[in-house]
């Protein structure tokens, strides 16, 4: 099957940090447009990712009328679409809020199955400047649902369990605290125990970068609205990834201006 994955598209105002322009949210409209058309028309995946941070939260009106936007122009895709919360989006908004632009109900993290594959959804908590966690009761909903499902897995979450190095990170590099999550020992190992599970992807970090752990995958994908270069007038990362998993491999094209490519060679599950 065929997916694919945007992350950190950041609708808001222009975001400036220590004086300079580091994300270029106020292309954040237009660059999804241009993804969704290059998706209907090219790529043509069967499920889209959004893995998190969709606003650059302001205020609960605002936010609401961006995350709309951003809902809006993905109902364009010729795909379903699944979502991940990230840390920004639930600064002013709801879960109810959440469930209601993402048209479900129920708790932020879920699962389902697609294609002969599941997908496990899992919603890290913020606790703004001081750490990322995942709360307990998700590592058990991790463990039962990876014990029940007997499909191959593939992982979606807003901030990382992996241990990559942070050396060089404009965001991360002097905050590791704000960035991984503090139980991802653990969690991975729920998912080694589980034999079931191909890859992880996460969001946040705003780089591409790719960790092997244990034999897992762990994929961080770059925030499409990122600002490559130091300052204005700026040049957005653009990034996305289109996926292809088959019974052999997983390969994973990294597309904009920062283009990667990963290929997996895939232990099936007995």
């Amino acid at each position: 099957m065929r997916f694919a994955l945007i992350s950190d598209v950041h609708f808001g105002p222009a975001a400036y940090h220590q004086g300079k322009l580091r994300k270029l949210t106020h292309h954040a409209g237009d660059l999804t447009r241009r993804f969704v058309e290059r998706m209907n028309a090219d790529d043509k995946p069967e499920l889209v990712f959004n893995l998190g941070d969709v606003i650059e939260d302001e205020s609960r009106e605002r936010d609401l009328a961006a995350y709309g936007e951003f809902v809006s122009i993905l109902s364009g895709l010729d795909a379903r679409v699944a979502h991940v919360a990230g840390n920004h989006d639930k600064i002013n908004l709801t879960v109810q809020d959440l469930n209601e632009l993402w048209r479900q109900s129920g708790p932020l993290h879920y699962s389902f199955d697609l294609g002969g594959v599941h997908f496990l959804v899992l919603d890290t908590v913020e606790i703004k400047d001081h750490s990322i966690h995942l709360p307990e009761e998700q590592r058990v909903f991790a463990e039962v649902d990876l014990a029940a499902t007997t499909l191959p897995t593939l992982v979606f979450m807003h901030h990382p369990a992996s241990e990559q190095r942070l050396i060089g990170n404009r965001w991360f590099e002097r905050a590791p605290h704000v960035c991984r999550v503090a139980e991802r020992g653990a969690l991975r190992r729920v998912f080694e125990q589980s034999g079931k599970v191909l890859a992880v992807f996460n969001g946040h970090v705003h780089w591409n970068h790719f960790d092997v752990i244990a034999g897992i995958p762990y994929v961080t994908l770059q925030s499409l609205t990122e600002n490559l270069d130091d300052d204005a007038p700026g040049r957005a990362a653009n990034a996305h990834a289109v996926c292809d998993l088959d019974d052999r491999r997983l390969v994973i094209e990294v597309r904009g201006q920062e283009p990667q490519h990963y290929q997996v060679e895939l232990r099936r599950p007995a």
